[in-house]
């Protein structure tokens, strides 16, 4: 028992000291590092060269103390790491491991910690309806998985995924968060020009949506329910849930989508990028949700060629599908319509009253972004993706200066972070693909004439 004590505290340092001396570690390695850069720089190392190494450096204490934490932490670092495609290659090279890394593995819970969860959550009698391999199959910032076999009261096993919560996820997830949110300069460093104050204050809104495995548990149903039987994707259903556990049908895998990125052939880039995007989209207009945690160890690839989806955990709620005026506004920008792209967005809350920016300016800072859309068949790759995050960062009217001026309206949150986050990983993968024809198929008013 106290072994399990001790390898449990390796696995999520619970106590605020013990987490805030790792988070604590960062910013006093930077100033190290940044010291050290300024000594090359009078011993006459170029600037750039200078910088280079800082940034690596830094990026590379980061991300293995995130994922060290798990937690906030871990999920932050998740969050971050689909949009390694936008940085720097010389920056993003070195370290590019590291972060793929927690798109898909972390530390395991010890097995005597998985059956006191267990049995608080499922009752001390657990065992009678449930047995695990104490090794886990996957683990993720907030849980791990193990492959299971679940009887059923008819006597039926069925081969299961239990997910388990690991202990004080709670606490350490917003002890994690509200302190990352103070080292929002030091992820400057990292990635110039990616602001990542907004994603904090997002995760930290929904903390409480995801620690609750029965509302996953919910949202995991309905997408199971509307695409069972899909030819093209496969979503496990749900046999047991309570709020930190969460039984699902075992679903075998080859691998993730972020083998593909690390490994895999065009041919499996441009189909698993179809796919990924097809199911992120249809998803609003098909079960009025959206997946909105599309890192790729959520995408896990089967072996007859459909895509399995995991981890409902992170979800928007769409009704009535994605908002009715994102069809529209995309159309126009489409087609250069800068008047009707500024009036549009003024009326959904992207302008506030009072805020003053010429219409062509706006639509040239934004059409790159829209610019899958304007073919048959269109290449993500991470050449385009950086140079659109440069073009949206550098000073002036054109870069910094308007991306300033636009306000993100709180129903439109997660599908930012969801659309900014699929092109990272478009990017990443390199897929070439007929995007156009799922906006098509997904977005209404956006083929349609006003």
């Amino acid at each position: 028992m106290a072994d399990d004590d001790r390898r449990e505290r390796k696995v999520m340092p619970s106590s605020a000291i013990a987490r805030g001396a790792k988070l604590a570690s960062l910013p006093v390695g930077f100033a190290g590092r940044t010291a050290l850069g300024m000594g090359r720089r009078l011993g006459g190392a170029p600037a750039e060269a200078v910088l280079t190494e800082v940034q690596r450096r830094t990026a590379e204490q980061i991300f293995s103390v995130l994922g060290q934490l798990k937690g906030g932490a871990m999920k932050f670092g998740q969050a971050m790491s689909v949009f390694e495609a936008a940085l720097p290659d010389e920056i993003a090279g070195p370290y590019r491991e590291t972060l793929t890394k927690l798109q898909d593995a972390a530390p395991p819970m010890p097995p005597g910690t998985v059956h006191r969860q267990l049995a608080t959550e499922l009752g001390e009698d657990w065992r009678d309806r449930l047995s695990i391999d104490d090794a886990p199959a996957a683990s993720a910032s907030i849980g791990q998985v193990h492959r299971g076999t679940w009887t059923h009261e008819d006597g039926r096993e069925e081969p299961v995924a239990v997910k388990v919560q690991y202990p004080g996820a709670a606490k350490a997830l917003l002890s994690d968060l509200k302190q990352l949110s103070r080292l929002s300069r030091l992820f400057a460093v990292v990635a110039p020009g990616l602001d990542v104050k907004p994603l904090l204050k997002e995760l930290q809104e929904r903390v409480a949506e995801e620690l609750d495995y029965r509302l996953e548990a919910d949202a995991q149903r309905t997408f199971a329910a509307e695409y069972a039987d899909d030819p093209d994707f496969v979503v496990p259903t749900v046999v047991a849930g309570t709020e930190r556990v969460l039984v699902s049908s075992w679903m075998d895998s080859e691998a993730s989508l972020a083998e593909i990125i690390s490994a895999g052939t065009q041919e499996d880039r441009d189909r698993y990028g179809l796919l990924f995007a097809q199911f992120l989209l249809s998803g609003p207009r098909r079960v009025g949700l959206l997946h909105a945690d599309p890192h790729p160890g959520n995408f896990r690839i089967i072996g007859d060629g459909r895509l399995g989806v995991v981890d409902f955990g992170a979800v928007a709620r769409l009704p009535e599908g994605f908002p009715p005026a994102i069809g529209p506004l995309l159309r126009r920008a489409i087609a250069g319509d800068a008047e009707g792209v500024s009036a549009g967005l003024r009326e959904e809350g992207f302008l506030r009253p009072g805020v003053s920016l010429q219409p062509e300016v706006l639509n040239a800072f934004i059409a790159p972004f829209f610019e899958p859309a304007t073919v048959d068949e269109f290449s993500f790759s991470r050449g385009w993706l950086r140079a659109q995050v440069q073009r949206v960062s550098a000073p002036g009217i054109e870069g910094m200066g308007t991306s300033l001026k636009i306000n993100l309206p709180p129903e439109y949150l997660l599908i930012h972070r969801v659309w900014l986050g699929a092109i990272g990983v478009l990017s990443q993968l390199g897929a070439t693909a007929p995007f156009r024809s799922i906006l098509d198929e997904n977005l209404p008013g956006f083929s349609d004439p006003d």
